[in-house]
């Protein structure tokens, strides 16, 4: 049984970066090939051990809760007409009873303020914390890389990848005391720094685990970058205490938060598929031609 059992999903955003579709729609609704993104968050976690589910809602995010419900009106009527497949996939969206949690969060105040408002969900335990935004492809799960190396090192971990110094100001970066292969120790977390003031160019990604005393950080925490409480902030003043270390995963992450992200995941999802990948990948390559003509 994994030391960590319960994980935080933010997903109270309101995902303007793609309206109209989610005037409607929660983001994490929307489709990467034939599953939502918040159900590869989910799987993921799962994969890592995970037991309980807590998702930090807002108004309109009613078709989360709908999505791991059961759907009587629907399982009845694909058993009626034998439709045994179509069956099975509804499994991966069955929850075991009381797994799940809804918590909302009525102001948008950051991601360190999401955090806060689970915490009587949490409660004194280390926790994870999954961004569905973020879509990690690879053959073992982010998180359950990082539940495994965490039960050595303890304290707060967070996901990390190299990027161009050029988008650090995206980011929040570590500054880096050592490393020991994936992990790196560090001094201290830099929320957006610009180029020319990144102490390294190691960006921190949306997987975290988090002891329990970082609700004592978030409590007072005040505004940080963009005015929001920045989780990054909570987690920079523990680095004396608690430690912090970076994990670098083995994996490709998507960023799903942008459109052009959410088509490249889309694709590359797709060319994964044994049942898509030919003629996924035909289609592509006629589109491509006339472009290689053009140019």
């Amino acid at each position: 049984m994994t030391h960590i059992r319960k994980a935080v999903f933010p997903v109270a955003g309101m995902g303007t970066r793609f309206l109209p579709a989610t005037k409607s729609i929660p983001k994490e609704m929307l489709p990467l090939v034939d599953r939502p993104l918040i159900q590869y968050a989910v799987d993921e976690a799962r994969a890592a051990g995970i037991e309980e589910f807590i998702f930090v809602t807002a108004a309109g995010k009613g078709a989360l809760e709908d999505y791991f419900d059961t759907a009587a009106a629907l399982e009845h009527s694909l058993q009626a007409k034998g439709k045994a497949e179509a069956l099975a996939t509804l499994e991966r969206t069955r929850m075991p009873e009381g797994a799940l949690s809804f918590v909302r969060q009525n102001k948008a105040l950051g991601l360190g303020h999401a955090i806060r408002v689970a915490q009587h969900l949490v409660g004194n335990e280390p926790f994870a914390v999954l961004l569905p935004d973020d879509v990690i492809r690879g053959q073992a799960g982010a998180l359950g890389q990082m539940v495994a190396a965490h039960a050595k090192t303890g304290g707060h971990m967070v996901a990390t990848m190299d990027v161009p110094r050029a988008m650090t100001a995206q980011y929040g970066v570590l500054d880096v005391a050592r490393e020991d292969g994936p992990l790196a120790y560090a001094r201290g977390l830099v929320e957006k720094p610009r180029a020319d003031i990144a102490p390294s160019t190691l960006a921190i990604i949306g997987r975290y685990i988090l002891e329990p005393s970082i609700f004592a950080k978030l409590a007072h925490l005040g505004p940080g970058a963009g005015g929001e409480l920045q989780l990054t902030d909570a987690i920079n003043a523990e680095v004396d205490t608690a430690g912090v270390t970076g994990y670098r995963f083995d994996g490709e992450r998507f960023d799903c938060g942008s459109v052009q992200g959410f088509v490249q995941a889309t694709a590359a999802f797709a060319l994964d598929r044994p049942d898509l990948q030919q003629g996924f990948s035909q289609f592509l390559d006629q589109r491509r031609a006339p472009l290689h003509q053009a140019a």
